[in-house]
């Protein structure tokens, strides 16, 4: 008999905890597909020794930090390239920048 209430108990929490991981993973991935839109600029000034620099929007003239880790290819000063924003500690980085 305490088989069985184990069973159920077991059951319940086991389909429960099904349910939010299956929840949570198509929460996750359905909103990381929309979370960045291409945006197109201009480096502004990049130092390759300290590893960042900063990218000029050419639509909103905001300029935004980059880091190295943050580059697909190898940019320098006044570069036409395409670049995503994302959330970074102290506001929007450019990220995965390309040349254009």
């Amino acid at each position: 008999m305490y088989w069985f209430r184990f069973y159920r108990i077991f059951k319940y929490f086991f389909s429960g905890f099904l349910f939010f991981v299956v929840l949570f993973k198509f929460e996750t991935s359905f909103s990381s597909n929309f979370n960045f839109i291409m945006n197109q600029g201009k480096i502004k000034f990049f130092n390759e020794t300290k590893g960042y620099g900063f990218v000029k929007d050419s639509d909103t003239e905001k300029e935004y930090f980059v880091h190295v880790s943050g580059l697909i290819d190898k940019v320098k000063d006044e570069d036409e390239v395409t670049f995503e924003l994302a959330e970074g500690r102290k506001g929007l980085n450019a990220v995965n920048v390309r040349l254009a």
